[in-house]
């Protein structure tokens, strides 16, 4: 049996909302836009890169984003760079994207949705204002610094994402 991925809900961001249930909503509603852009495609779908110049794909963004959210909320504002990456060893830092295969997708969305749930637990009850060390900069960051970056991260991707998709099976939509 051929697995697709799933349908998603999705919520829009309250219109008025204190700073933090904002962040939190508009990093989730972006989270849900990039898994609404996949939805209905197989796993080989996910994996096609329509565009012959570059390794993107979708299942490649999934991917990469799970990378992102382990890589902020888990290795520096959890402090623990011992997890590593799940998709860039040293000699391959685009494994995320060079690597995609159509036969692991489901686990990688799989690993995605784990690695949002334990972004979501990191951060947690902690302020925004909690400061700690960029890894490879070593200067100070703040946690309102991640979710802002975050929500730009998948912002930009989640562009990606509509000319993929649309290259893909000529879906478009928000």
């Amino acid at each position: 049996m051929t697995w697709t991925a799933p349908e998603v809900p999705r919520t829009d961001p309250p219109m008025v909302a204190d700073e933090r249930a904002s962040l939190e909503s508009w990093l989730t509603y972006h989270r849900a836009t990039l898994l609404t852009k996949c939805a209905g495609l197989t796993g080989e779908q996910l994996a096609l890169r329509p565009v012959k110049s570059s390794t993107l794909s979708l299942l490649g963004l999934v991917r990469h984003m799970a990378e992102v959210e382990r890589w902020w909320f888990r290795m520096h504002l959890d402090g623990r760079s011992d997890l590593g990456d799940l998709y860039c060893p040293d000699d391959d830092p685009d494994g995320d994207f060079d690597r995609a295969d159509g036969a692991t997708a489901e686990a990688d969305f799989a690993v995605f949705a784990t690695e949002c749930e334990l972004a979501d637990r990191a951060a947690a009850g902690r302020s925004l204002d909690e400061t700690f060390a960029h890894l490879r900069r070593g200067e100070p960051i703040d946690l309102r610094w991640v979710y802002v970056h975050m929500i730009e991260e998948y912002a930009r991707h989640n562009g990606h994402a509509d000319l993929l998709r649309e290259l893909t099976d000529g879906v478009t939509g928000e």
